[in-house]
């Protein structure tokens, strides 16, 4: 029976928030329009494609280097180019 004195009161606040709420919905046009809403997702028109991205001509192309291109100087030997190759 105690307990009655704390659910009643506060089931009448939450009866109070919940009318509260409704109210602050009405009048802040939450239930205008309510039709369309509904078919505005159905029938949602597409933007425009966008353009393709252009290539920025500040940032240079290079490749990343790996770990055999960190020095260039170093000792490793380079390829050799097709016109340089002896026959045996």
């Amino acid at each position: 029976m105690e307990s009655m004195y704390f659910l009643i009161p506060m089931s009448f606040l939450f009866v109070a928030l919940a009318i509260g709420l409704y109210i602050w919905a009405v009048h802040s046009g939450q239930y205008d329009d309510l039709d369309v809403e509904g078919q505005r997702i159905l029938f949602d028109q597409e933007d425009p494609p966008k353009d393709p991205p252009q290539p920025n001509p500040k940032v240079s192309a290079a490749p990343v280097a790996g770990p055999e291109c960190v020095n260039p100087e170093s000792s490793a030997p380079k390829p050799a180019k097709p016109e340089q190759v002896q026959e045996p």
